[in-house]
């Protein structure tokens, strides 16, 4: 392994909201210094238009016409950088040998390559405003014992990427991850997605109340469990539905069973034609769902996560049909297995257990006001029944 390598880079002061606490929203800057001279403009007018925090350069020229939306960093050698004041928001000086790091208000990049280095980047990042680190090994564990050693500090960590697969695993390490990524862009296409990675993608689902018509014991079928890689919570399901206008909030097996124990990573679904919600306003059928694909966990105010499915186990079962009622007066239904270990949530997270429900009950649900082809929304002539 290399031997240690500490750059430090000065920073000027940063913005108003450079220094807060930490575990606030993600952010992303792009680097232009190595991003080919035909696309710049491109990348310029992408990272601008998707609202990515910063551009980096070392050209004042390309920084000094950038809208006051976007952080205008600037990369120099030069000890004193001739910039005027109002044409950049941060100044980086890179030195040609480690400067002193224990001054308040400067920012510091370490690159990270051996233990001793690593030392030098907990003890900066616990005190200093910002932080850029760059790793020179692949693994992750250097990133998590910095971002572990900053603790509730009000500094910002920024890391390097190396692509768009590499920042999703940075955003994620210890589930804070990074505060920041830099990214040098391959390809325009690269600035969205890197904004992608660290902007929440999943809105929050606007559920109903579903009155229960009639329930209906209709005999063997086949239905799914859903075994995700996430610990869900007691009032925390998937959509599901026999229609793709109507879908019911099924309950995780959070709650005490007789004779066995829980399993908080499962929902018992539901039968193989049904639909499920997942992200991006998609559906599936239960049927089409494999280890590995994501699928959205709502809780019962709406409040929605991206979970990953670790495993789809389809099994022959007595199955019960389900018809409810919408505020329109719509009907909706839901097949599930006929067994009281089932549950499905109403309001306020009430669980009712599927064998027990009554004609008058109420459930949450939700309703898309489109129909579905190839699981995307449509808007055309269409009749579920």
């Amino acid at each position: 392994m290399d031997t240690t390598i500490v750059t430090d880079l000065v920073v000027a002061a940063p913005a108003a909201d450079a220094v807060g606490n930490r575990g606030g929203r993600h952010f992303a800057w792009i680097d232009l210094r190595t991003v080919p001279a035909d696309i710049v403009d491109a990348v310029v007018d992408a990272a601008i238009h998707q609202r990515v925090d910063g551009i980096v350069s070392d050209s004042v020229g390309q920084l000094a016409g950038l809208p006051p939306t976007v952080r205008r960093i600037l990369v120099t050698n030069e000890a004193a950088p001739e910039a005027p004041v109002d044409a950049v928001d941060l100044v980086v000086r890179e030195l040609a040998e480690p400067g002193p790091a224990g001054v308040d208000g400067d920012g510091v990049h370490v690159v990270v390559s051996d233990a001793p280095s690593l030392t030098r980047a907990c003890e900066l990042a616990g005190r200093v405003p910002w932080t850029v680190l760059t790793f020179t090994d692949p693994t992750k564990i250097p990133l998590e014992i910095v971002i572990a050693a900053a603790g509730q500090s009000a500094g910002r960590i920024v890391t390097t990427v190396d692509d768009i697969s590499d920042a999703e695993v940075v955003r994620l390490v210890l589930e804070h991850g990074s505060d920041g990524l830099l990214l040098r862009p391959r390809g325009v296409d690269d600035v969205a997605k890197v904004q992608q990675v660290v902007t929440p993608s999943v809105p929050a689902v606007d559920l109903v109340t579903l009155v229960v018509d009639r329930i209906e014991h209709i005999g063997l079928g086949d239905r799914a469990c859903i075994d995700t890689c996430s610990l869900l919570e007691t009032d925390e399901g998937c959509l599901i539905g026999s229609f793709a206008t109507g879908f019911f909030l099924s309950c995780s097996e959070t709650h005490p069973l007789p004779y066995m124990p829980t399993r908080p990573f499962r929902w018992n679904a539901g039968a193989v034609h049904s639909y499920v919600l997942t992200p991006g306003n998609r559906t599936k059928y239960v049927s089409e769902l494999v280890a590995g694909g994501p699928i959205l966990a709502v809780r019962s105010d709406g409040q929605a996560r991206e979970v990953r499915i670790g495993r789809v186990k389809i099994e022959r079962r007595p199955l019960l049909s389900i018809t409810a009622v919408t505020p329109d007066g719509d009907t909706v239904n839901v097949v599930t297995q006929d067994d009281w270990h089932v549950r499905l949530l109403g309001p306020g997270g009430a669980v009712h257990n599927v064998t027990e429900l009554r004609a008058g009950d109420r459930l949450l649900g939700y309703l898309p006001s489109a129909s579905r082809h190839v699981g995307l929304p449509i808007e055309e002539f269409c009749v579920e029944r």
